[in-house]
Formats: structure tokens, sequence, C-alpha cells
């Protein structure tokens, strides 16, 4: 019998690489929710934890290093030095790049006016966050050092106030977080971005933050918009003083606070003066929204605006027109431009490594809590520190009892390494104790340097008892939070930058159309080409250009303020104004409406419905022979909205759309020849906008409707036999009828 071969087993990998040739073009299948578990998620916490959001000290983490290498630099005390300098010793703790920590620097800068109480002194020029043109200078032409403000973030730190860690290559420690004696948190704006969400904490007058946590210590039920009467912006301007907005804000941590520019008139110059504006916006915003609001013709009282903003500080200028009532042109700027603006609130704070939205009450009780444990453990670290020199000096005060017999223990013993073995037996000290002994200098061993130093004991003692009675009542703590805050509010306390207005001091002013207005027509094609023609053009040239195989669908005699509705073939309506559109001539092919207005892809225009006040009904008329009427007042919106979605019927295809003032006569056709006029009357109109109609006409098999035209009382009257008095029917046949579509009127 033949052998049988024998078959060779597959050769198995026998390193990592042979096994990543082995496995090259297979697919591993794996759902995405373990992928965005796996790989998405920790970098998204990642962004949250580490960068994004400022944690109950008040600062981000990059704050935190950048403040912390310049304590540690010693620039709290120290002189200025050169910014560079500083930014290339924070890498030692954040690896993210000079720029970005420079960045960072420049926002706590003073110089930089982002910050009610600045952390940074500078020198040279920081720009300003009110200019987006007002750049600042690079690193090595600034220089900067902490401000004394500085002095209560980092009081007590060394004494274990707070956690440290290592950095990111395990050279260095660094604090967790900084034991701030006030609530930082509230004192400055922080603004951040994480990964689906967000934080926006608005500052808050310091004096007014202090005095609100002094308070909650002693009661929980205190109404903080007595002590807190609103943000404080370092920009000042003034906020509208909501107190329902505000109770909201400082419960939830959620709402918006609305801000408008401060002005005055210069009756000399006739022109106004805005010297502060709200904290979210910038000089280039405004300035470069009244250019485009004057080009518009919406304010005509304007004859030039400019930027004077100097050493002196912000400043922008506009020249007003004679005869121009500046409180009222103030109204309609606060009303079209960002000089007035609301800031959006969203307290989003790390506590304890997690994001949590709280309002100003929550954000206090835990600053008080997080400043509670900072005191405990300084007290805690106090207390070690007091018992260790307790414990020295006890052993000391043995060695008055007989200092001849120390010296004699240590001169009459032999080896170095024994003499702390020999004190320990000769007095019964321990090795702390006797080390202490015998590093006293010979100088030293007298009664008068011994009793001196003994005498400390009893005061150490007394300080140790009052610690630990400190230590176990949280009544005391309390009391030295209160007196550290009231320390602060001496100190650093300043008045109100942001005032307020009321409600009964906002002037309501009519709101003016200022668009120009005169006679146009709109020209329509099939394929969604949009003019706007004005007579004077039209009697020039009335010939009509469109692309090849397309041809004007439409035309409508209208007005330069009349609305205008797009209906698209996907059930959406698109909402604009003839002056919306530039004036075109009839060479031209005019505008793409899709284009112009975003429509939604592949979709296009099925019809264009002229109006100015929104009176009238629409006619659809569908394929499966149903029509619907809907009042025009349907698409009216209250917020200008530009798009409507569910703008008729989807359940059959949109044949055409009519409108009608009340009611006029409708003709339908079907795919096998059968006709109806009746009166529109017959239809009830439906509120809803995406009705599907009452049935009208009554199809055969396998027939759709196919043709539908609004006719006159003529037209209807020679064709009376197709005139019907009652909905639905199948209509008689058109054979007298050569061609209907001449019947469109």
């Amino acid at each position: 019998m033949p052998r049988k071969k024998k078959t060779e087993e597959p050769k198995r990998p026998v390193n990592a690489m042979d096994a990543y040739i082995a496995g090259a073009g297979q697919v591993a299948y794996e759902p995405i929710t373990q992928t965005l578990e796996k790989n998405y998620m920790p970098y998204a916490m990642s962004v949250i934890v580490s960068r994004a959001f400022p944690e109950i000290d008040g600062f981000k983490p990059s704050h935190r290093k950048l403040l912390y290498t310049m304590y540690k630099m010693g620039l709290i005390t120290g002189g200025l030095t050169k910014s560079a300098n500083i930014v290339g010793q924070t890498m030692r703790l954040n690896p993210h790049g000079d720029q970005a920590i420079y960045d960072t620097m420049v926002r706590l800068a003073r110089g930089n006016e982002a910050l009610l109480h600045p952390y940074i002194m500078s020198k040279g020029n920081f720009g300003k966050a009110y200019s987006a043109n007002m750049a600042c200078a690079a690193p090595r032409y600034t220089e900067a050092k902490l401000e004394p403000i500085c002095n209560e973030l980092f009081k007590d730190i060394d004494k274990n106030t707070v956690d440290f860690v290592p950095n990111y290559d395990n050279t260095m420690q660094e604090p967790l977080l900084l034991p701030a004696s006030f609530p930082s948190i509230l004192v400055n704006a922080n603004v951040g971005i994480g990964v689906s969400m967000a934080s926006a904490i608005c500052p808050f007058n310091l004096k007014e933050v202090c005095e609100a946590a002094i308070a909650l210590m002693r009661d929980k039920d205190t109404n903080l918009l007595e002590i807190v009467k609103g943000p404080d912006f370092p920009g000042g301007a003034f906020m509208l003083y909501d107190e329902a907005e505000l109770d909201k804000v400082y419960r939830t941590g959620r709402g918006s606070i609305k801000l408008r520019a401060k002005y005055e008139y210069i009756k000399d110059g006739n022109l106004i003066e805005i010297t502060e504006i709200p904290a979210t916006t910038t000089i280039e915003a405004i300035i470069e929204k009244i250019v485009a609001l004057v080009k518009a013709g919406k304010i005509r009282e304007i004859q030039y605006v400019r930027d004077e903003t100097d050493i002196t500080g912000l400043k922008i200028a506009i020249d007003l027109k004679r005869g121009t009532d500046p409180d009222k042109l103030m109204q309609k700027l606060y009303r079209l431009t960002p000089l007035q603006d609301a800031y959006p609130c969203n307290f989003n704070v790390l506590v304890h490594g997690y994001p949590k939205v709280m309002g100003v009450y929550e954000i206090l009780d835990e600053w008080i809590a997080f400043r509670t444990d900072c005191v405990k453990r300084r007290t805690a670290y106090d207390i070690e520190r007091k018992k260790e020199r307790l414990h020295l000096l006890k052993g000391l005060g043995k060695i008055l009892l007989d200092i001849d017999k120390a010296i004699k223990i240590i001169r009459e013993t032999e080896e170095e390494s024994e003499v702390i073995g020999n004190l320990m037996i000769g007095f019964s000290i321990d090795e702390v104790q006797a080390e202490y002994v015998a590093e006293i200098k010979l100088r030293h061993l007298n009664r008068e340097y011994i009793l001196k130093k003994t005498a400390e004991t009893d005061e150490l003692e007394h300080d140790i008892a009052e610690l630990e009675d400190i230590l176990g009542s949280d009544r005391k703590i309390k009391k030295l939070i209160k007196s550290e805050l009231e320390e602060v509010i001496k100190k650093y306390g300043q008045e109100r930058k942001t005032q307020f207005y009321y409600s009964s001091d906002v002037e309501e002013v009519e709101e003016e159309d200022d668009t120009p207005d005169y006679q146009c027509t709109f020209f329509m094609s099939q394929s969604g080409y949009f003019k706007k023609i004005t007579p004077q053009s039209l009697r020039m040239s009335s010939e009509q250009k469109c692309k090849e195989g397309d041809f004007i669908s439409q035309t409508v005699e209208a007005t330069n303020k009349t609305e205008i509705l797009f209906f698209a073939d996907n059930a959406t309506v698109f909402k604009s104004r003839g002056s919306d559109f530039s004036d075109t001539k009839a060479s031209t092919l005019g505008d793409f409406i899709p284009a112009k207005l975003g429509f939604d892809e592949g979709s296009n225009v099925v019809k264009m419905i002229t109006t100015t006040d929104y009176s009238g009904y629409l006619i659809f008329v569908f394929e499966n022979g149903k029509c619907a009427k809907v009042p025009l007042s349907a698409y009216a919106t209250k917020t200008n909205r530009k798009k409507l979605a569910n703008a008729y019927g989807t359940k059959a295809k949109l044949i055409d759309i009519f409108f009608v003032e009340e009611n006029g006569l409708l003709m339908l056709r079907s795919s096998n020849g059968r006709m109806i006029i009746f009166d529109t009357a017959l239809i009830n109109p439906k509120a809803a906008r995406d009705t599907q109609g009452v049935q009208c006409m009554t199809l055969k098999a396998k027939s759709l409707l196919d043709k539908a035209f609004m006719v006159d009382e003529q037209t209807a009257g020679e064709l009376s036999k197709y005139v019907v008095k009652n909905i639905p029917v199948a209509g008689s046949f058109a054979k007298d009828v050569e061609d209907p579509d001449q019947l469109h009127f």
C-alpha cells in the first residue's frame, strides 16, 4: 500500500511581527459602543478633567501650573522677570507648548484686563481682552511677577493644606489644588469647552462674595440676593437687574445675564462716546456690525464710527448727523448690535474629579467645605510640628538637671557612634532627643541657654492644647475662615464696576423698517432661478434670459418689501423678502434659489408665493385627487424663522400650489382625461400646515390627478358642463377641450 503523505501543520508565528503579518488582511469586528467606550470616553474625560473646567479653587490645571511655577520662582516677593523665563520654567509642569502657556499667562495678567482681580503683575504689551486686533507682544519683550493677592492663593501651601502629586515626568511635585483663602472660583471669570459639555462662570465682586460666604457659615438660609447684587465684570458696562433670573442663576448655575454698553453724548461735537462694552464682545465686532447696518440702510443717523481706544482706555466714537436723538439711536443700536448682549451662565465645576453644574449657593458650600479641610490640615500640621519641638525641649530639660553629667558622658565616650546611646541611657531620653542634645554647640551648654530654651515648653503646651481645641471644633474652624475672609475684604475689596439698569429704564422704541420700498417684478423659472427686476430695467429689455431648456414659470408684480415663500419639493418652505435679493437685469440668469437659501441637497423649488400681510389661503393639490386649504397666516412666525418644516402634506405627490384671497374656481384634470371645475369654498380650511386635505376628485383605477389650474368665471361659464356643486366627483371626459393647458389664468 502506498504511504500517505503527512500533512504539514501551518507554521505558528514565533514573535509579535510574525503574528502581525499572519493577521494581515483579516477584519476584526467590534461594536461601535465598545469602540467609543474604549477609545473616545478616556479622551473626553481627559479633556474635561485635565484641561477645560476649573476646580473649586477657581483654576484649571494650566492656570495652577503657571501660578505655582511663578510662586516657586520667588516671584511673589521678588522683582519682575521676562515672560519667556516664566514660560520656560512652567514647561516643567505643563508640556503643552510655550505658546499655550503664554496665552494662559496673558489672560491672567493685569494688562490684558480680562480678570476682575488679575493674578499677574505685567509690564509691556499684554493685549486687551476687549479687542481682537490688539494682540500681545512676544514673551521675550514682556515682564511679569505675581500680584499681592496671590499670597491668599498660596497661603500655608507648605503646611500640608493640599495634596501634592508628581508632575508628568516624575521629577518634581505639584499641588492638586491651591489653598485659596477666598472663593476665587466666583471672583474671576472662567470659560471652558469640553467634550459634550461646557462651562461659563461669570465674575462677582470679591467683597460681596466673601461677605456671602461669611453669611452662609452663620445661616444656611441666607438670601444671597441681598448680599451679592449680581455679577461684576472687569469691563464694567450695565447689567439688567432681573431678580428672578439672578435667583435662578444663584440656585441652579444656569441662566442669562443681559449686559449693555455705557455711553456718553458729547453735545459740543455731536457724537456718542462708548467707554464700556459687554464682556462677551469686542470693539471690532461692534464697529463691524454698525458699519454693516449703515451700508444696508438700516441706520441712517450715523455719519462716521471710529475706534479711539488708547493708553487711557476703551473708546468708540460715533459721529451723528444733525438732528439725531442720541438716546433713541442708542436704543436702536442696543437692539441691533452687540452693544447689548447676554452672558450665558453655566457654572460647571469639577468637584472631586467630576463635573457638576452648581449655583452660587452650592459653590460657596463646596468652597467652605474645601477651605475647612485646608484649615484642619494646617492646624494638624502645626500641632505635629509643635509636638516635635516640645518633645525636643523636654529632652533638653532633662539635661538641665545635670549639665556636668552630660559633658562627662560625651567626654568619656571613646567612639562617636556611641555618644547618642550613652546619652539615651544616662538621661532616659529617646534617640531624637539625644541627637538634638548632641548637636548643641559647646558654647550653648550653659544653664542660661538651656533655661531660655526650656521656657518655651509651657508656651508650646498651651499652643498645642489651643490648636487641638480648634481642630476638634467646627465652630472655631469657621471662625478662623471668617477672620481670614474679613482680612481679604480689607486688603483687596473694591467697589463694583458693573452697575445696574432696570426694566423701567428701558425705553420701548418701535422697530422701524428702514428697508427701501419700490416697485419691482419677480420672475422665477421652472428650474428655480429667481430675478428681481425694476420697471426701469424691464423697459430697457423685457426678454428674459434662461438656461437651455428652462423657461419662466411665474411672474409676480410686487415691491422690494414683499415677503416671498419658496416651497421646496421635500415639504419645506423657505421665507425671504424681496430686499434679500439684488436688483438684476433680464439678461442675467438670476439667483439659483436652492443654493441662495440653503435647500437640502437634492431638493428644488416647486412654487413661489408672495404676500405682504399673510392674509388669504393656499390651495394644495395632490395627485391622489385630494386638495388642502391652509390659511397663509399658518406660515407667519414671530421669530423671523427662515425655514419651516412640514409645509404641506406628504402622503401623496404635490401637483401644484395656488394662492386665493377668499375663494376661486379650481380646475382639476386626471390622467385618463376626466375634468372638474369647482369653487374652493367647498374645501374647509385646516390650521395644520401638513394636513392631507379632502377628496375632491374621485379617480378611477390606475388614473392620477396630473393637472390643476385656477380659472376665471368666464372660462368656467364656457365649460359649465364640468362645473360641479359638490365634491368628490369623478368628472366628465374633456373631449371638447383641445388643449386644457391653455385655460391657465
